[in-house]
């Protein structure tokens, strides 16, 4: 598969798929999944993560909701669809909050359980583009902050 060519610059076409991506962010169904897994939910352990990554687990369907969501926002992105600095500019920094809370394991979880894939457009998106790494380190800074603190 070639790598797609990435946008120079944004356009009225990104502007209108970023809106509609916060048009859905404020789905109350979404909404309270990201209150769930931003706020709530806070892993302390590779343990921690495959739990709720079990369809048993009572916040599984909230986690499987906020991560594809993010998924599909930022696979635009890396994809070319949208100009991936304007969505990481524009999107905030909740993406970046649950990878960070997840990051510690996340090479182990994609080997053990999730497969290579999981979460593979948010890590482009903090990795890739300037905005994300600036984003991604500062908020992954103050997650470590919270997690020790809980």
């Amino acid at each position: 598969m070639t790598t797609p060519r990435l946008k120079d610059f944004p356009d009225h076409h990104d502007a209108e798929l970023v809106l509609k991506a916060y048009e859905l962010r404020r789905d109350s169904v979404l909404r309270d999944a990201r209150k769930v897994i931003t706020m709530d939910w806070w892993p302390k352990s590779l343990d921690d993560l495959k739990s709720i990554a079990s369809w048993e687990h009572p916040q599984n369907a909230a986690f499987r909701q906020v991560t594809s969501y993010w998924e599909l926002i930022y696979g635009m992105a890396r994809h070319g669809i949208v100009h991936a600095e304007y969505m990481a500019d524009s999107a905030g920094g909740e993406a970046f909050i649950v990878l960070a809370k997840l990051h510690p394991w996340l090479a182990q979880f994609r080997s053990e359980t999730a497969g290579p894939r999981f979460l593979r457009n948010a890590e482009w998106m903090a990795t890739e583009t300037a905005t994300g790494r600036e984003l991604f380190s500062r908020l992954q800074a103050r997650v470590e902050q919270l997690r020790a603190g809980r």
